[in-house]
């Protein structure tokens, strides 16, 4: 499998007077899993319909392999991407499905055979290549749309989204299998999801998106330990972390402080009071929802049964190493 790395420098687009992405910078490594996620309307999308060549460039440099393809059409960039809708040929079998793209290019009949049967043979799908998609599960059908990419042996992957349609086992089940295929496969991916769960354990690096803009690029583990901005840090674990102001972040100087739910513990001194609004009990952990009045809800993540009905007052502390510190702009200080 070809690897290429992507290279954009300055890279903006805008509709009309409308400006979408402001100036994005960013390397990704041949080989590398790069992730894109944000919030709805970030733009994660519109840069990754930009590197397929869906959307024009309006300003900035695009390279691929060392290529600038600012101007070039999306079938000479050497990527193929996967949708969030499958998006396959109802009338057509899954072999047919996959092949498509090669026989249109009129790639020789044994090569489309041969590639086509590897790439069945790397997802799983050698025993339903003569059923239609209507035959299929919502995972198989996914993997038949890889399938398609795969045989075409791009030089960069692209998934907007694949995921987003099936349920939680078959999103959590596909997961592990895009990984691997990663690792087998050794090829370069963009991603782009919503879904921080997915960013945190696909990634080999995460780029963290806000309204059009780059907040921060790394390895999953560094932004959620490193968050450089209140925003990575609010995007960047689930549940979310928790925003203090008050007298809390006043003593410690900032203008808003944050504490992960998992770092909080019940503590008879604690300096946060207040009262358990809902328990969600989930055996092996409990979220606890905590009404701590003038410093607001607050929920704290604690292992097994929490042993206190909704109405009961609790106390909070936390270890001072675990404080987050933001100042008035949103930005980390240490």
């Amino acid at each position: 499998m070809s690897q290429s790395d992507v290279r954009l420098r300055e890279i903006q687009k805008s509709y009309g007077k409308v400006h979408v992405i402001h100036g994005v910078d960013l390397d990704i490594e041949p080989g590398e899993f790069t992730v894109f996620v944000g919030p709805s309307g970030c733009g994660k999308t519109t840069l990754l319909r930009m590197i397929a060549g869906l959307e024009d460039i309006s300003g900035g440099t695009l390279q691929i392999g060392g290529e600038a393809v600012n101007d070039l059409p999306p079938s000479q960039r050497g990527v193929a991407m996967v949708f969030q809708s499958y998006a396959l040929y109802p009338h057509k079998t899954v072999y047919d499905n996959m092949a498509f793209a090669l026989k249109i290019a009129k790639i020789p009949k044994v090569e489309i055979e041969s590639r086509v049967n590897a790439a069945a043979d790397i997802l799983q799908l050698r025993d339903y290549l003569q059923r239609l998609p209507k035959a299929l599960s919502g995972g198989q059908r996914q993997r038949v749309a890889i399938g398609r990419a795969i045989v075409r042996n791009p030089k960069v992957f692209l998934f907007d989204e694949p995921l987003s349609n099936l349920d939680a086992a078959l999103r959590t089940k596909m997961r592990v299998e895009l990984a691997t295929l990663h690792r087998r496969l050794g090829a370069t991916m963009i991603y782009v999801t919503h879904d921080q769960v997915e960013a945190m354990t696909l990634a080999d690096k995460i780029v963290v998106l806000n309204k059009g803009r780059v907040e921060q690029v790394g390895k999953p583990l560094e932004l959620y330990n490193k968050p450089a901005s209140q925003f990575v840090a609010g995007f960047i674990g689930s549940p979310q972390m928790n925003f203090l102001g008050g007298v809390l972040a006043e003593r410690h100087g900032v203008a808003t402080v944050g504490l992960r739910p998992e770092h909080l513990k019940v503590s008879a001194d604690g300096p946060i009071q207040g009262t358990l609004k809902h328990a969600e009990q989930l055996g092996n952990e409990t979220f606890a929802y905590v009404n701590a009045g003038a410093l607001g809800e607050i929920t704290a993540r604690m292992d097994g049964t929490l042993g206190l009905e909704p109405g009961a007052t609790i106390a909070l502390g936390f270890a001072p190493e675990h404080l987050y510190k933001f100042d008035a702009t949103g930005r980390r200080v240490d």
